[in-house]
């Protein structure tokens, strides 16, 4: 699959892949401010923003995704950070194509199969009625009844466009989001005994629990050389919510090679 993608910048390689219901537009303070240093490769995942749609979902062929566009790039070796859904997917690439990622940084996510817990998002999402929906604050008030936090709903409402009848529609694919979201919530897999050796860096939200102590066991067993970095005073999202403490904490990191 032909992925979409976006590059800014100059220097190693570096890709950045986003959560689940995102699109690389969600990184656009990080891809700035770390395209000082790196070429910067921002990639919509399959499903995702202006990305292909596909019924298959699973960490294996995402991971191909990736690797395929590595390919038509001429990268032979890449750094790699991805977040949540986009973390499993760069976990895969590891654990599938060690030889390619040179490091790896993993925000807010583990190794692990996590219960459902998007269940009020989906509903919300799929009874939108999009054809009678005039305006983006129609649409916010719709949501509002599944989903309160204000801030998940304006991120949401990032995959809003109007399309060539000048309706409303989605760019991800929900009803295959909807459909594999059982897929998605398992843990990436890799033959008995596979581990990725080079140098990882996990970064937690503290307000987070996403990454949470008890998975630390699971993390060491694929990622023996992982460390961990927690940032204040946010959530499932630092790279936006504290954005100039992410980065600092990517660039010491990405240094040491």
């Amino acid at each position: 699959m032909k992925l979409h993608y976006q590059t800014l910048g100059n220097g190693q390689p570096l890709i950045i892949l986003h959560g689940l219901f995102g699109t690389l537009e969600n990184w656009g303070s990080q891809i700035k401010t770390l395209s000082e240093s790196f070429n910067v490769i921002a990639v919509d995942l399959r499903n995702h923003g202006r990305s292909p749609h596909s019924d298959e979902m699973n960490y294996s062929v995402m991971a191909d995704d990736v690797i395929e566009l590595m390919d038509d790039l001429g990268l032979k070796t890449a750094k790699l950070m991805g977040h949540s859904m986009g973390g499993k997917v760069a976990m895969q690439m590891a654990l599938n194509h060690a030889e390619r990622i040179q490091q790896l940084i993993i925000v807010d996510i583990a190794p692990v199969h996590y219960e459902r817990h998007h269940d009020d998002v989906l509903k919300g999402l799929n009874t939108l009625d999009l054809p009678n929906i005039k305006s983006r604050s129609d649409a916010d008030a719709s949501l509002a009844h599944f989903i309160s936090d204000i801030g998940v709903r304006a991120f949401l409402l990032k995959n809003l466009y109007r399309n060539s009848e000048k309706q409303f529609a989605w760019r991800m694919n929900l009803p295959v989001l909807t459909q594999q979201y059982d897929e998605i919530s398992k843990a990436p897999t890799a033959l008995v005994g596979a581990q990725f050796t080079k140098d990882t860096l996990f970064i937690k939200g503290a307000n987070s629990d996403y990454l949470i102590a008890e998975y630390q066991a699971a993390i060491m067993g694929f990622f023996p050389k992982a460390s961990f970095k927690i940032i204040q005073g946010a959530g499932h999202w630092p790279h936006a919510e504290k954005a100039v403490a992410f980065s600092r904490m990517v660039m010491s990191f990405l240094s040491k090679q």
